[in-house]
């Protein structure tokens, strides 16, 4: 477990520097202090290492961001720590979003971007069946459509328009997309949720 952790946070700054073309097992390995060998012994292939990195690993623990919403009966208050929670990882995994991204031509690439954008989804559309639970939720839209609207307003391409290229403050960002998720998501409940 110490080696693929070594790994992973070897590989990640590399996939960012060089992109995923030019990063290579052997600079994986070096830059980690393996062995090329142990390094396809333990991920296989460089696929697995930019997935784990990423961290939509199989072995990635379920969503803690979904449990906070699962202990909070204010729907408001949950949704604000929803959005904090799930901004610290977009913050966490963008560059590396935009690695993968890039080089999606690629079919073993493209179809872990497949994989990580299901993941995130299964993540929202977990969210949003604790929220309707919540009083106040509305009955305007379908789960189908605040998984989709979530989805649309935390993604790591808003966060690439707005926080990288606008400049905006990760903390405005998530007050941003917690108004608007509120407006549409609690839309009776007049409060607006204040990221945690």
């Amino acid at each position: 477990m110490a080696t693929r952790s070594r790994v992973v946070d070897a590989a990640g700054p590399l996939f960012v520097r060089d992109g995923y073309l030019e990063t290579t097992m052997a600079g994986i390995a070096r830059a980690a202090g393996v062995a090329v060998q142990t390094l396809y012994l333990s991920f296989g292939s460089k696929v697995a290492v930019l997935e784990a990195a990423l961290g939509y690993g199989p072995e990635e623990p379920p969503a803690e961001s979904v449990e906070l919403l699962r202990a909070e009966p204010d729907g408001i208050v949950a949704l604000g720590r929803y959005v904090a929670a799930t901004v610290a990882v977009i913050e966490r995994r963008h560059p590396l979003d935009v690695v993968l991204r890039a080089a999606a031509a690629d079919p073993e690439l493209a179809e872990l971007l497949g994989r990580t954008r299901h993941a995130v989804l299964t993540q929202h559309a977990q969210a949003v069946d604790e929220l309707a639970e919540k009083p106040g939720f509305t009955d305007r839209i379908s789960l189908q459509r605040a998984t989709d609207v979530i989805a649309a307003l935390l993604s790591p391409e808003t966060y690439g328009l707005l926080v990288v290229g606008q400049g905006w403050a990760p903390p405005d960002w998530a007050e941003w997309v917690c108004r608007h998720l509120a407006a549409d998501l609690f839309p009776t409940v007049g409060a607006e949720p204040v990221p945690h």
